[in-house]
């Protein structure tokens, strides 16, 4: 072999870092694996009487990498810097200037409980923000279709803020946080008042709306959207069975049902279009 021939060998022979199809193939895999183990965390709450913290913050951290590697094996670094500043960075700040100030939730503070905390508020909050964010936005452009900004912040707002109508409800349960005025409140969501879920909708939208022009679109999210079909199906189930809350399951599957069905017939019928495509 001439030293010619060495120096035309392709770089896939030679080469020892592997092809990004392969390296994303791995990320993929690992976000779905990541899942699962989320899954698991939040299918033990029940039987720990709606959680410790040990679930809680094994659950969030496991559901935030997930959407994290995904986001990362689909767009790539950058996407994922801009979830965790715009999500995480935004959701830790909201949150600390509403336990100091009222704003934009509603007078309330956190007990202590929660694990370690940054800005007076626990590490474990912003990484929840980070879980729902990119499901939350996924969903929204599955529903809008591409270029619909205003739309797709409006529905991923909404997306976002029925999360809380379960989340809060659960945690507040917990003792992981207390409101000082906690009326007037939803209808059968006792205790949150419903200026927590006005700032969500102010914090959602703006959040949402950064991430739609940050975050590039793709034809298909499948691991977002399972993540938030995940969120809505378990959530009500541990509401009227296991959390000892009926009232929420059925106020929060109505609220947040306003989104996950509407995303459940349009995965029907585009699977469905799907099948017939390939017949043809």
């Amino acid at each position: 072999m001439s030293p010619f021939e060495i120096r035309a060998r392709p770089p896939a022979q030679v080469g020892s870092t592997p092809e990004p199809a392969t390296a994303n193939r791995f990320l993929s895999t690992a976000a779905w694996i990541l899942f699962a183990g989320g899954v698991v965390a939040q299918i033990a709450f029940p039987y720990t009487n709606g959680g410790n913290l040990v679930l809680t913050v094994a659950s969030v951290a496991l559901l935030a990498a997930a959407v994290g590697v995904d986001l990362a094996s689909t767009r790539g670094g950058r996407a994922v810097a801009a979830l965790l500043i715009v999500a995480g960075g935004g959701g830790l700040l909201a949150e600390s200037v509403g336990v100091h100030t009222g704003f934009p939730f509603g007078s309330y503070d956190y007990t202590g409980t929660l694990g370690v905390e940054l800005l007076d508020v626990p590490v474990v909050v912003p990484f929840a923000w980070i879980m729902m964010a990119w499901p939350a936005l996924a969903v929204a452009r599955r529903l809008t279709g591409p270029g619909r900004r205003w739309a797709t912040a409006v529905v991923g707002a909404c997306a976002l803020t029925a999360w809380d109508v379960f989340l809060d409800p659960q945690m507040v349960d917990q003792g992981y946080w207390r409101w000082h005025h906690p009326d007037p409140a939803l209808p059968g969501v006792d205790g949150i008042p419903l200026t927590n879920f006005a700032g969500w909708l102010l914090v959602s939208f703006v959040m949402i709306a950064m991430l739609d022009r940050l975050i590039g679109h793709r034809p298909v999210d499948a691991l977002p959207i399972a993540v938030y079909l995940w969120t809505y199906v378990s959530s009500v189930i541990a509401h009227a069975l296991f959390f000892g809350r009926p009232p929420v399951a059925l106020v929060g599957g109505v609220i947040m049902g306003l989104v996950a069905i509407p995303l459940i017939i349009v995965l029907v019928r585009d699977r469905r279009e799907g099948r017939q495509r390939a017949l043809r």
